[in-house]
């Protein structure tokens, strides 16, 4: 049972999953970074303009207000604090937006990277490969078709 599952963990460790799953999430961890440094040094300074630096974070509405004496809390202040989540939906909705504008952007330079026809960016082999064959592969097609076409009368 032991070598078994010992047998199967380094079927797993080399035939690249796990490396696969470490290199996914170092490039995720890094990409993170990237979104958070544009959201917020980038995107979020404009909107604060546009904004007068409204801050939702301290907004709530209390239930029962805390009592304190002498710097000492008797009672805590109970309350809903609406003001985070509101601040917690605009941070998702930004970030939602700049990731679909990026994957976007990338998207469109890989297909553009991935069409043949397009000299602008140089094709990569495997799919110049790709292209190679299929026009022999029509162009066969072809000359198969002719060849078996009977002679019309």
């Amino acid at each position: 049972m032991k070598k078994e599952i010992i047998k199967e963990f380094k079927n797993f460790a080399l035939k690249g999953n796990m490396l696969d799953i470490a290199i996914g999430v170092i490039i995720g961890a890094a990409f993170n970074n990237v979104v958070d440094v544009l959201v917020k040094k980038v995107l979020m300074p404009p909107l604060s303009l546009l904004t007068n630096d409204i801050n939702f974070v301290n907004k709530k509405i209390i239930l029962r207000k805390g009592i304190e004496q002498g710097g000492e809390i008797i009672r805590e202040e109970v309350a809903i604090a609406y003001g985070e989540l509101i601040t917690v939906f605009i941070n998702f909705f930004v970030i939602s937006c700049t990731v679909f504008i990026i994957i976007k952007v990338f998207n469109k330079l890989q297909h553009k990277a991935e069409n043949p026809s397009d000299k602008t960016v140089k094709t990569p082999k495997d799919i110049e490969l790709l292209t190679r064959i299929k026009i022999l592969m029509e162009e066969q097609n072809k000359l198969l078709q002719k060849r078996n076409t009977p002679p019309k009368p």
